[in-house]
């Protein structure tokens, strides 16, 4: 037949007009719009799902391109759609191109299929969430840790644990503060996660409150703030404790003053007198606390003046583990402060294998010293050591100089820092570089250093880390890129 427009001969359809005839008489995209905008947060990369649902997606994803035809769903009711895809654009562009292929039945049935293009222009807008880390100050749950000592060597080993398993990048700011720290989070769950966290890694205790901040009464919706407060045991490493005797016989009837050689999920005990160890968990340490007797600015210098070494120790009946790290000795040692004087201590020690005759060594003056402890004033006096040695002693100025590694710090603020907080963070690199156990769950970094060597323990190159630091086009500092040796 003939086009009733054009004239031209086609193949009998109902409209008797030939496509571009009909096409120029109809649009079947006439109503569906050709410009939409989409909204973009650049904080986290996510794109905006109205009304309020924001979402991951890559360019020319299966997911943008859902989110794309979501716009325009309404308008595409009174036509099928067929195919879409996208058309390439510069990513830098902020323009999403889509082509679409539709069909609509039109004058007297015939159905008419049309092929045209939208496009999407990506606008800058932060979500909420984004928001809420801007402004640094919005939380909706708070973490607060505490430890009631002098040092914070447990917290130093948190924050390396923290910084290991990224723990820390969830929250909004990170506070510290006297006796603690304190992690803010924009949710619950987040705060929840970190509280399971602690539990697993160090002996504590945690409580939960949670205050009303806003009340819908018609959609019967809360606003609460969560405070989760963490106590952790107020025993360090090195720290000299005097045990109850109930709680020294079920540990295997172990003596009463111990020292704590490690704290990390449980505290680790060692008796000086026979070497046995024992943990402590934090459900056992609540049941039955105990403190320190001493805190490191109380620790003493002496020197060995003589030592001997006790081959076959006999424990008693229902004994538990012994140490075989340690060596037990017998040791006379003098005050370094009181080398003009013949005044000598004699004392048993778990420091065999370290100590020879002339080494310096710190230790606990119990014979000294006024020492107020419920378990202590009870213990038979001739049972009481006069000396209790915690650890051999190095020239700490030689150690940081030859030290070839280092720690990663968490970003956090600071307010009424101690001064000394230093020595404090050297005594922790010290204890990561005479314990091997305890530096297994941190990440070392390998840096350069001068190679003399005084004796001192150190860490092996197998054990640390490669920080390489790569740089942009633009000469900034690009990203971190971390390489394990092992």
């Amino acid at each position: 037949i003939l086009c009733c427009t054009c004239g031209i001969p086609i193949p009998p359809n109902p409209a008797n007009m030939c496509v571009a005839c009909l096409r120029t008489q109809v649009d079947i995209s006439e109503g569906i719009p050709k410009q939409v905008t989409v909204h973009f947060c650049k904080q986290c990369e996510r794109y905006l799902q109205p009304p309020a649902t924001w979402m991951q997606c890559a360019l020319e994803s299966r997911e943008l391109l859902a989110l794309c035809l979501k716009k325009l769903k309404s308008s595409m009711t009174k036509v099928r759609l067929i195919d879409a895809g996208f058309l390439w654009t510069e990513p830098h562009s902020k323009r999403i191109k889509m082509k679409l292929t539709i069909q609509k039945e039109v004058m007297n049935g015939a159905i008419l299929q049309q092929v045209f293009v939208v496009e999407f222009v990506v606008q800058y807008q932060m979500c909420d969430d984004c928001h809420r880390v801007e402004a640094k100050d919005f939380w909706k749950a708070v973490v607060q840790v505490r430890q009631k000592t002098v040092h914070k060597k447990t917290f130093y080993y948190l924050e390396q644990l923290i910084l290991k398993h990224k723990l820390h990048q969830n929250a909004l700011n990170i506070k510290e503060i006297h006796e603690g720290i304190d992690f803010y989070y924009g949710s619950k769950q987040h705060a929840q996660k970190m509280v399971d966290f602690l539990q697993c890694t160090v002996p504590c205790r945690s409580k939960t409150s949670q205050r009303l901040i806003s009340h819908d009464i018609h959609s019967n919706t809360y606003n609460y703030k969560s405070t989760f407060s963490v106590e952790i045991v107020p025993v360090c490493k090195d720290n000299v404790v005097c045990l109850s005797p109930r709680l020294a016989q079920s540990l295997g009837n172990m003596g009463q003053v111990c020292v704590c050689v490690r704290v990390t999920s449980t505290i680790h005990l060692i008796d000086p007198r026979t070497l046995q160890i024992a943990e402590v968990d934090g459900n056992t340490y609540w049941r039955n606390p105990f403190s320190s007797l001493c805190n490191p600015r109380q620790l003493e210098e002496f020197i060995v003046m003589d030592i001997d070494i006790i081959r076959d120790q006999k424990l008693g009946a229902g004994a538990g583990m012994r140490s075989n790290k340690h060596t037990l000795a017998d040791v006379w040692v003098q005050k370094t402060s009181e080398m003009d004087t013949s005044q000598q201590y004699h004392c048993r020690t778990f420091l065999g294998h370290l100590l020879n005759i002339g080494d310096l060594v710190m230790g606990f003056d119990f014979a000294n010293s006024n020492i107020n402890d419920e378990f202590l004033n009870q213990m038979n006096p001739h049972h009481v050591p006069d000396v209790v040695l915690i650890k051999k002693s190095y020239d700490r100025s030689r150690r940081v100089k030859r030290r070839n590694w280092k720690l990663q710090e968490m970003a956090r603020d600071r307010e009424g820092m101690d001064t000394d907080d230093e020595r404090q963070y050297q005594d922790f690199l010290e204890d990561l570089e005479e314990d091997e156990a305890l530096r297994k769950n941190v990440n070392i970094y390998r840096v350069e250093s001068d190679t003399d060597d005084d004796g001192a323990p150190r860490i092996s190159l197998m054990e640390m880390l490669e920080e390489l630091s790569l740089n942009d086009a633009t000469g900034g500092e690009g990203m971190m890129l971390y390489i394990g040796k092992n």
